[in-house]
């Protein structure tokens, strides 16, 4: 089963990898619904990228949430985000994709930890993914 952890900020990106670091697993880590829009697709890019940088030896995935908007996900393939989630017109899925897309489908809600307002993410994490 898809796993994923949804990351509201650097120290949950941070949290999130340190546990699977510490479990020796890779590791699926999403942004929150529509999240291109507010943040933007650079902000969640650096977050990844100074994650990844804290811990190198962890493979991640990194899933944008662009909302509706065909604009998030071009700005999304712009920064070098290709794994994406998008509920606009479906008309525009085979389009965006041509450019890069990849479309990342949401996993059920026992396959997903959302960090939002958790006051030890690490420890979170590693129960969640020890699951497996």
């Amino acid at each position: 089963m898809n796993r994923e952890i949804v990351i509201h900020s650097l120290d949950q990106a941070r949290a999130a990898l340190a546990a699977a670091a510490a479990l020796d697993l890779s590791v699926t880590i999403a942004s929150a619904s529509g999240a291109a829009m507010q943040a933007g697709p650079a902000w969640f890019k650096a977050v990844i990228d100074a994650a990844r940088a804290a811990h190198p030896e962890v493979e991640v995935t990194a899933i944008l949430d662009c909302g509706e908007e065909p604009g998030a996900v071009m700005a999304a393939l712009r920064t070098g985000l290709t794994q994406l989630r998008f509920a606009g017109d479906p008309a525009l899925c085979d389009k965006l994709a041509a450019m890069g897309a990849t479309w990342r489908a949401r996993p059920p809600a026992e396959a997903r930890l959302d960090l939002h307002g958790v006051q030890e993410p690490e420890a979170a994490c590693r129960a969640f993914l020890a699951q497996r």
